[in-house]
């Protein structure tokens, strides 16, 4: 297993209410941290026992929930604890374990008190702990920031279980627009218009979240504040299509296809609706705008050159340049998070399979191979994960696919088909 660069890991961090301290590395050493994007990583195993708990099964809940959380991020794989009975005494080596998370669910004045600390199976010592403090009501978010705490420790950077994903479900026979947890817990309808809805997005902060609609007839383009659950707001009905917004990293801005003139062409828009610039000008069918994480350059798909192909210019417009020539069709851009790499779907084989590629066109890696038609990639915030809605005859879900192709995951089961999903941030 390949390992990077070294950093301490005795720090302090208070998050908003609840109050969490990382406790003293019990070894006063620093710690390595695993290179997980190294295409020939083995994934770690931990073992997840039951935390102890004064509470019933509150001890075993948080160690079930735990373990998803864990498990989402693609390099970590979490030993069954069926095999070991979910006790914390067991012969952890003959089990496989690299790792074992010793857990403890306390009272405290504020409420309750979630601990977890790493033991190195190898050496039989504790490497760290972290500890959060809250409401009984925040039982299940201090459970999954321990588990984006520890994969802090393992690779020096946040896990992403404590985000959210939007998506379109067609589960009540039409296809609106919900948002969940990434693990797919407390999913919730967001728009009620009993029409075709697609393209959710995300503002930079999470408050908001726009999406094209046909429920008047002609694709326009709202915005819903997901602080409250009674209204949503028109963005833009001008005649044609009022599609695939992108945000500027900033949240102020908006770049989207509107085919007011008669040609889909990229348009910059503000929040309130007023067109500012256009970007582009009747050279073929222009959508799919997607920014950089600086807000300096625009990747898009054009069909200038007589098919669908990746382009990428200036924020402001100009001259464009083609980054795709790999397969027949190349569209739906996603720009990395981190700045480096563009995401996108290629027909290959009559279906569309997920390559990612450097922002300069170079590079090209397919991490999606058959298994039906990949569509709609959307970037983790740490840029290690991809959640794309995977299509096969008339089904569709979401799944979650590793940086370095090492596998392909369902994200979540739910009731109908899921589509055009659209990864959040992080919570603050």
């Amino acid at each position: 297993m390949k390992r990077r660069h070294t950093l301490s890991m005795v720090m302090a961090l208070a998050v908003g209410l609840l109050h969490c301290f990382f406790m003293q590395d019990l070894q006063a050493e620093e710690r390595t941290y695993y290179d997980i994007s190294a295409s020939d990583v083995r994934k770690i195993m931990i073992a997840v026992p039951n935390f102890s708990s004064s509470g019933g099964n509150q001890g075993a809940s948080v160690a079930q929930l735990l373990t998803k959380g864990l498990e989402l991020h693609s390099f970590v794989g979490v030993i069954d604890s069926s095999r070991y009975g979910g006790g914390k005494d067991a012969d952890w080596k003959s089990l496989g374990a690299d790792y074992v998370v010793m857990g403890q669910v306390g009272s405290d004045p504020a409420g309750i008190v979630v601990e977890g600390q790493i033991l190195d199976v190898a050496s039989n010592k504790q490497l760290a702990g972290r500890r959060f403090k809250g409401s009984a009501a925040q039982l299940e978010d201090m459970t999954l920031r321990l588990c984006d705490s520890l994969i802090e420790d393992f690779t020096g950077e946040k896990g992403v279980a404590r985000t959210r994903i939007a998506y379109i479900s067609d589960s009540t026979g039409r296809k609106e627009v919900y948002v969940s947890d990434i693990l797919g817990r407390h999913p919730r309808q967001v728009t009620r218009h009993r029409a075709l809805c697609v393209s959710p997005r995300f503002t930079p902060d999470g408050n908001f979240l726009a999406y094209s609609t046909y429920h008047n007839g002609n694709q326009d383009l709202y915005i819903t504040d997901l602080r409250q659950d009674s209204s949503t707001n028109a963005l833009s009905r001008r005649k044609g299509l009022n599609l695939a917004p992108t945000f500027s990293p900033d949240g102020r801005n908006i770049v989207l296809t509107l085919s007011k003139a008669g040609n889909p062409d990229l348009y910059t828009m503000d929040r309130q609706g007023n067109i500012g610039q256009q970007l582009t000008s009747g050279a073929g069918i222009n959508v799919s705008a997607t920014y950089s994480p600086d807000g300096q350059s625009l990747a898009f798909v054009s069909d200038r050159s007589g098919k669908p192909n990746v382009y990428v210019m200036s924020a402001g417009g100009g001259q464009a340049k083609r980054l795709t020539f790999k397969c027949s069709e190349n569209s739906e851009p996603a720009w990395s998070p981190k700045g480096d790499e563009i995401a996108f779907t290629g027909l290959q084989g009559g279906a569309y399979q997920l390559f990612v590629m450097d922002r300069s066109g170079g590079n090209v890696r397919q991490l999606s191979t058959g298994g039906g038609s990949y569509e709609s990639p959307t970037w983790s915030p740490d840029g290690r994960l991809l959640a794309v809605a995977r299509k096969g005859g008339s089904r569709s879900e979401l799944c979650v696919v590793s940086k370095n192709g090492k596998d392909v995951r369902v994200l979540f089961t739910m009731k109908g088909n899921q589509s055009y999903p659209q990864w959040s941030g992080r919570l603050p």
